[in-house]
């Protein structure tokens, strides 16, 4: 059974840095492919980075690159997002989520079987 719990968000100011993770339990190391989503109130839920559950191949939406760094902890069964030079658009919930079995890393909503429970993250300016 696949259980996400996110931490790390809070209220920061424009420019500094956080560090958020999601602990994985019953994700393997191979076979998954892991993903950050990240949502406002009235819009869709989006896709900022996805990963393979090895830590291979990291990629992001053009929006945040340069910016974010994905990664996986396997000795922790842990999944990471850093974000650097935070921006008030930045703000917004943002999930952890894994796909179990995929041939390719998807990146839409409907393609992950799993979702943890989220955690917000507040950009002052």
């Amino acid at each position: 059974q696949v259980q996400l719990v996110e931490s790390g968000g809070g209220s920061v100011q424009e420019g500094e840095y956080q560090r958020l993770s999601c602990a994985a339990s019953g994700v393997t190391s191979s076979g998954y492919c892991m993903a950050w989503f990240r949502q406002t109130p009235g819009k869709e839920r989006e896709m900022v980075a996805n990963i393979w559950s090895n830590g291979g191949d990291p990629r992001y939406v053009d929006s945040v690159k340069g910016r974010f760094f994905i990664s996986r902890d396997n000795t922790k069964n842990t999944l990471h997002l850093q974000i650097y030079n935070l921006k008030p658009e930045d703000t917004a919930m943002y999930y952890c989520a894994a796909a179990s079995f995929r041939r390719v890393c998807p990146t839409t909503t409907n393609e992950y079987n799993y979702w943890g429970q989220g955690t917000q993250v507040t950009v002052a300016s």
